[in-house]
């Protein structure tokens, strides 16, 4: 159900831009505007993972320099069929993580040093597999598209403000009717793409569920790294907004709500999902702490009788 919304979610951009675009220039400015959007994210594509990477100062790590957290993620992607992905720690007090990269064969995943020490070792194992669920679903490249075509929708409504409106088969749409396409059309297009992110984290909140094998190391990780990002602010993503969807809880600060303007879920709904999930899967492992932040870094603390590899 999750993929056939977004697929609807991507043909409504898709009716949204060609609309936009024949009201305003006929069919050569759409395609014009399509063309200039395309490339400008096709660089993005290529160049988005060393771009937010870089941004956010992450280091990457190996089996020598933190070598549970190495293995962890080994274990992980093998459990989800997927090529070993490059590891890196963001110095950041913040708890939260991302993925990224074009495809599985050059993914990377990126956790803060503030979720290290606010999640024990199965959390971290949930935070991993919903990145590494990421990978698996493709959501870089789905987004990357999404955004291609919200971008060339913003250029189209620019091209609007700028030519007046242009003249297509029934003539002027009229400066009312450009400046209701100029604030319009981006607003819809940023609603729908949003919309689309908040499906791809349930979607990568139910593969990564799936992966460890227990949602509820996923829910609980989500109840407490939620409650401490909300008090903890993570100032290159206040400074970078735009890649806020990445992460797996929203970075930046007074951001709960689950409304149109969310790049993300309402975690309260997530957690949900995730004991429903546990419920069918059986799964009695570690419930969820809703906003706590005991028991931490995770690599100090072990609990008995809790079954997996990183038990």
């Amino acid at each position: 159900m999750s993929y056939f919304r977004t697929a609807i979610l991507l043909a409504a951009l898709t009716a949204l831009f060609m609309g936009i675009g024949f009201l305003i220039g006929g069919q050569s400015g759409m395609w014009i505007a399509l063309l200039i959007a395309g490339g400008m994210n096709l660089f993005a594509y290529w160049n988005s993972d060393k771009m937010v990477l870089r941004m956010y100062g992450a280091q990457e790590v190996d089996a020598r320099s933190a070598p549970e957290l190495f293995d962890l993620v080994r274990q992980l992607a093998a459990n989800a069929g997927l090529p070993m992905p490059r590891v890196y720690i963001m110095d950041n007090p913040q708890p939260n993580a991302f993925a990224t990269g074009r495809n599985p064969q050059n993914a990377a995943v990126a956790v803060t040093t503030g979720l290290l020490h606010t999640v024990d070792k199965q959390e971290l194992a949930g935070v991993i597999a919903h990145e590494l669920g990421h990978i698996k679903n493709r959501d870089t490249l789905l987004m990357t598209i999404t955004a291609t075509l919200a971008g060339a929708i913003s250029m189209l409504a620019n091209f609007g403000l700028y030519f007046g409106g242009g003249r297509n088969n029934n003539g002027h749409i009229g400066i009312i009717g450009t400046l209701m396409l100029v604030i319009l059309g981006p607003l819809a297009a940023a609603l729908v793409q949003m919309a689309i992110s908040r499906t791809r984290e349930y979607e990568a909140d139910r593969e990564g569920a799936e992966i460890s094998g227990h949602p509820l190391w996923l829910a609980s990780a989500l109840g407490k790294i939620d409650g401490a990002a909300h008090r903890i602010p993570n100032y290159e993503a206040e400074r970078n907004p735009a890649s806020a969807h990445l992460f797996i809880v929203n970075p930046l600060s007074g951001a709960r709500m689950d409304n149109l303007f969310s790049t993300h879920p309402n975690v309260e709904n997530r957690i949900a999902r995730l004991q429903e999930m546990a419920r069918e899967m059986g799964d009695g492992g570690v419930p969820p702490r809703t906003g706590s932040t005991e028991a931490g870094p995770w690599g100090e603390r072990r609990a008995a009788g809790r079954g997996g590899p990183w038990g």
